[in-house]
Order: C-alpha cells, then sequence, then structure tokens
C-alpha cells in the first residue's frame, strides 16, 4: 500500500490575497510535477485535500493529470494545524493507493507519525508541490521516493 503526501504548491502571501490561491510559479511546479507523475503511471485511487484554496487548486491539477477512480475530494484532517492521528487511524484501512493534499506542519507530522510513531519526529523535507511517497510494508511506514519540481523539470 502507498500514500503520497503533497505539500500545496507555492501560494501568494496572505497579504496579497486571504485566500492564498496558488501563485504563476506554483501552479507551474504543480503541473510540471503532475506531468512527471502521469509519466510514472501514478495510479492513485482518490486524492483528498484540505479544502483550502491553494491545496485545492494543487489537487485539482494533480487530479487532472491522474485522474483518480475516486476523484478529488475535501477532507477534514488536513489543514495546517490540524490533528493528524485520525488520519494516520484511517489510513491503516485503505485498500487502495491515496494522495493527500495539505500543508505544513500537519504533512511533516503525518510522516513523522507512520514512519517513527512520534508526531513530533521528522523523516522528510517537504517542497512546495513536491510528492512523498510512503509505502506501507506489514504494519511498518517507510518513505519509499520524493520527487520535488526540479526533479520533475528534467
Amino acid at each position: 500500500m502507498k500514500i503520497y503526501l503533497v505539500q500545496h504548491g507555492e501560494a501568494e502571501p496572505e497579504s496579497v490575497d486571504p485566500d492564498r490561491p496558488l501563485t504563476a510559479q506554483g501552479r507551474q511546479d504543480v503541473q510540471q510535477v503532475a506531468a512527471f507523475a502521469a509519466r510514472l503511471s501514478l495510479e492513485v485511487g482518490q486524492i483528498r485535500h484540505s479544502g483550502k484554496t491553494r491545496a485545492e487548486q494543487t489537487a485539482v491539477i494533480l487530479g487532472e493529470a491522474l485522474s483518480p477512480a475516486g476523484g478529488v475530494v475535501t477532507v477534514s484532517g488536513l489543514a495546517p494545524n490540524d490533528d493528524v492521528r485520525p488520519v494516520a487511524e484511517a489510513l491503516a484501512s485503505e485498500s487502495q493507493p491515496v494522495m493527500l493534499v495539505g500543508h505544513l506542519p500537519s504533512l511533516a507530522r503525518l510522516a513523522g507519525l507512520l514512519v517513527t510513531g512520534n508526531l513530533d519526529r521528522s523523516v522528510v523535507q517537504f517542497r512546495n508541490a513536491g510528492i512523498v511517497c510512503l509505502a506501507r510494508e506489514e504494519d511498518c511506514w517507510l518513505v519509499a521516493w520524493i520527487v520535488t519540481p526540479e526533479m520533475a523539470r528534467v
């Protein structure tokens, strides 16, 4: 079983736009990463996002490239300061790969919890528009690979 953790693309500062949509560069980075993931034939059953504008825009771009059977949906637990334990518990019963598009620090806390059992343990450095693949082997999650926007440009 695999899950894909994606930090939203670069967003406008709150002082420019309180909704914090993606910048032009953020949109371009997400499109490049999404195209790269499609070339890899990345299979995702569903893409879930926090509902915040920047995460939703990122998820929609990824959804257009990957066409998940379960679509692109808003879920709770992926906002920047949400408690990630319910998300981690829900992932234990997943039968298909899912992509979670969210924010820091919650994505870092989720990765730490899954890989080490400790919310406060950092296991990977997230990048805007990057994908972190975690793979579950028996009862253990491992960091399988990471793709950054710079890698996707090659």
